[in-house]
């Protein structure tokens, strides 16, 4: 998987000049700086603004308002199954079905933000057993994002709870492999999902990662 690389150029230029002028107000001292630094995050706005798909504006003022060195976001994704069958949220962002997740909280550790997310999204208690997955959105064939993103995806061992649905996930159920719905590709690709049956059937497979 770490072959495909669908980065749109004009997305990662704009990333890269959000990167340096986060980065150096986190440490500029001359004001002379800090200004040209505000300069740079203002261009990147205004390129934003010009791409086919813009970001919404709460994301883009997140972005600008965020602070100190420039660094990944973190999703983490849970897999979980009954039997033979995966289980998977329908996003109301999009309408398309992920896996359950999100991004990862602070004070949390990753395994605990995966079983965290699954309670909330689908009433399930899980328990993670393994790290399958630590990857770069980048390398595999996700939308175009303008945030840099890492991934992990575990495979957890489901303990209790009653399947229900929630506010950010209306519809919640398990899947044969052979018969998935529409996938939200922004969070989870086929390839990712075949991955976490591979590991279900032999947990001896070394972690993934890129």
């Amino acid at each position: 998987m770490s072959d495909f690389m669908q980065d749109d150029p004009g997305m990662a230029s704009i990333r890269t000049l959000i990167g340096i002028a986060q980065t150096g107000l986190a440490y500029a001292k001359d004001p002379y700086d800090i200004e040209r630094y505000h300069q740079l995050l203002e261009t990147a706005q205004t390129l934003l603004a010009k791409q086919p798909s813009p970001l919404t504006s709460q994301l883009l003022k997140n972005l600008v308002a965020d602070s100190g060195y420039a660094t990944p976001k973190m999703d983490i994704r849970a897999a979980v199954f009954d039997g033979e069958r995966i289980l998977l949220v329908k996003e109301v962002e999009d309408g398309l079905w992920s896996l359950p997740g999100g991004w990862a909280d602070i004070n949390h550790s990753p395994a605990q933000v995966a079983a965290k997310e699954v309670l909330e999204e689908t009433g399930l208690r899980v328990s993670p057993r393994k790290l399958v997955a630590f990857t770069d959105r980048r390398l595999h064939p996700h939308p175009p994002m303008l945030l840099h993103v890492y991934k992990a995806f575990f495979l957890c061992e489901l303990s209790g709870g009653t399947l229900r649905p929630s506010l950010e996930t209306p519809d919640v159920g398990f899947f044969d492999e052979h018969n998935l719905p529409e996938l939200s590709t922004a969070r989870v690709t086929h390839e990712q999902i075949a991955m976490m049956y591979r590991h279900l059937r032999d947990e001896t497979l070394p972690t993934y990662f890129d």
